[in-house]
């Protein structure tokens, strides 16, 4: 632990040391946004969709797969150029910079040394922001202004395969989040203003998943997918409340889905499960309400919206799924060109195990769109969101049927990250850029 990081720190222009702007509806200041759970709200969708977007702006800020995050006026991008890890903030109407600080980042190594950069997305929290390296360094700076608060460096170098990819956590005042390497790791907890430690679990590697909320009769914990086990913990202290064994070949990278004491999760293996967990005295039970085989996701997380689940399969189609009883109510298939494969996330690897031992649909194959299960679907209201890594945008509609609305174009390789919906347009963040699309 140490108090100060090993940053290079640049100020574009001079700020006031003001906390950052107060989390708002149509803030995305996370991992999958305000609640993790990929719903964008406060935003105004048209009513008729144009026949090409608006190119606003478009900069330059390096590789990676960490998605932007938005609070205010404020876009924060986290990504690898010129041998650093860079954090960027930048006026999100503009693109203009306001501050960057570099931190010099030893290159990626080992299987996912064709892929580098960050994969983890800055967390804002309390006027701070939180950024976890692919190498494991753990930052706090000042959300205005970019001056460092903390660093912890502990885990530097013992990270999972395919390197740190797990997204902190803000709760309470606590950083929670998972370290360490893929068969020997865990997850700790740190105060927020000062970096001490408050607790640390270790019982499980570390995976490329990451952590979300649940509250478990009154409990405020979190479930967090590890290398081999799924496990609810306590926030405040890290007591574990309930775990079982989960693996995807331990390269389980999808998010856990929440809704009220309902767990659904990717796999075990394949397709789906939904768990109902409720507590009775000190100990938490589940009993699983379905388990869908239709559709195996890996490395997509779906989106929960009026009862069904929107997501993309490994077989690179959408599909659509009741909650109430897990029947898949559709599929439709996506289109578009592959991605170049030395661009693939981390996890490329896995899927190539997947896909030999015949996981993720018939052998694993990937889809016209190239995605293989990789791809985001973001909730905007009025409509979804589906990006795949070439860069193709789907807007459809919610309900018991699909109904595509249009196609974009809104890059031209490696768009793995979260588009991140806003008042201004929606930010993509690509290969080597992030771009601000408007619909006029």
């Amino acid at each position: 632990m140490r108090g100060a990081p090993r940053l290079i720190f640049a100020l574009a222009c001079c700020l006031a040391a003001t906390a950052v702007d107060t989390v708002v509806g149509q803030d995305w200041p996370q991992w999958r946004g305000a609640n993790r759970d990929a719903r964008a709200t406060g935003i105004a969708t048209p009513t008729e969709w144009p026949e090409q977007l608006t190119k606003k702006w478009s900069i330059p800020v390096g590789v990676g797969v960490a998605s932007p995050s938005l609070v205010g006026d404020k876009l924060y991008v986290f990504a690898r150029q010129e041998g650093n890890e860079i954090l960027r903030c930048l006026d999100a109407a503009t693109g203009d910079e306001i501050w960057k600080v570099e931190n010099e980042a030893t290159a990626i190594r080992g299987p996912a040394a064709g892929f580098d950069g960050p994969r983890s997305s800055p967390t804002v929290a309390d006027g701070k922001v939180v950024i976890l390296g692919a190498q494991g360094l753990l930052t706090c700076l000042d959300a205005a202004t970019g001056a460092s608060i903390w660093s912890n460096d502990d885990n530097v170098g013992n990270v999972p395969r395919f390197a740190t990819s797990s997204s902190p956590i803000v709760l309470d005042g606590l950083v929670i989040t998972e370290f360490g390497e893929d068969r020997e790791g865990g997850i700790a907890a740190y105060d927020l203003s000062t970096g001490k430690e408050s607790w640390k679990w270790t019982d499980s590697g570390a995976s490329y998943g990451s952590s979300v909320q649940m509250t478990i009769d009154g409990v405020e914990a979190i479930v967090a997918p590890m290398s081999d086990k799924l496990v609810v913990l306590a926030a405040a202290d890290g007591k574990v409340l309930w775990q079982m064994p989960y693996t995807q070949g331990r390269y389980n990278a999808a998010t856990p889905i929440v809704s009220d004491g309902t767990l659904i999760v990717a796999g075990p293996n394949s397709g789906m499960t939904a768990l109902e967990l409720t507590k009775q005295g000190d100990e938490v039970t589940e009993d699983q309400a379905w388990k869908n085989s239709d559709n195996t996701v890996i490395y997509n997380t779906p989106v929960l919206k009026d009862g069904k689940l929107y997501g993309i399969s490994n077989l690179n189609s959408l599909f659509c799924i009741n909650v109430e009883g897990g029947q898949t109510a559709w599929n439709a298939p996506l289109g578009g060109d592959a991605p170049a494969r030395p661009q693939a996330p981390p996890a490329e690897a896995g899927q190539q195990e997947q896909g030999r031992r015949g996981g993720g649909g018939r052998g694993g194959r990937r889809g016209g769109g190239g995605g293989g299960g990789y791809g985001s679907v973001v909730d905007v209201g009025g409509a979804l969101l589906a990006l795949i890594p070439s860069g193709q945008l789907t807007v459809f509609a919610p309900g018991d049927e699909y109904t595509a609305i249009a196609t974009y174009k809104v890059a031209d390789a490696g768009a793995y990250a979260y588009p991140v919906p806003s008042k201004h347009g929606l930010f993509i963040k690509d290969q080597e850029s992030v771009t601000l699309w408007a619909t006029h």
